[in-house]
């Protein structure tokens, strides 16, 4: 799976978000917070506003905050409004390809990847996330050490 830096900033803006004591915030706060570019993060927090996962507020007073609560959001929502579906084959869904001969069998490897995937992001919060509280068996997962080789 990639991460694209647009999806990489995504989340950490949701996660800023997220971990605000007092929303809102502006958008020079999140965007030095994380190091993200404004220009990149004002297209980003568009996004995320048009699909409901974060909600705006203008005047003095306003900025950025999270439409639901934390508890609600997980990072599967975030990645979807960046990046489309969590598993695409040549942007078809997993399920939607063929093969034939002895190829046959990836579309089955290609829908349980997503399976795999989604059994983390969908699991996983931004409240999670935010206080260090990964879902059980993430964190198993990661505490894997063949999950932090390279290969």
């Amino acid at each position: 799976m990639r991460i694209s830096a647009k999806a990489d900033y995504a989340m950490r803006a949701a996660l800023e978000l997220a971990a605000a004591v007092q929303p809102p915030l502006k958008r020079d706060q999140i965007a030095t917070a994380q190091q993200i570019p404004v220009k990149f993060l004002e297209t980003i927090l568009g996004e995320l506003k048009h699909a409901g996962i974060v909600a705006s507020q203008r005047g003095a007073d306003g900025g950025y905050s999270l439409a639901r609560p934390a508890e609600e959001v997980t990072l599967a929502d975030v990645l979807r409004v960046m990046e489309g579906p969590l598993a695409s084959v040549r942007d078809q869904r997993p399920e939607s390809v063929s093969y034939a001969g002895p190829a046959e069998m990836l579309q089955e490897v290609w829908v349980a990847l997503r399976m795999n995937m989604r059994a983390v992001l969908e699991q996983v919060t931004l409240a999670d996330v935010v206080e260090h509280e990964l879902p059980s068996e993430v964190a198993k997962l990661a505490a894997d050490p063949e999950a932090w080789s390279s290969t």
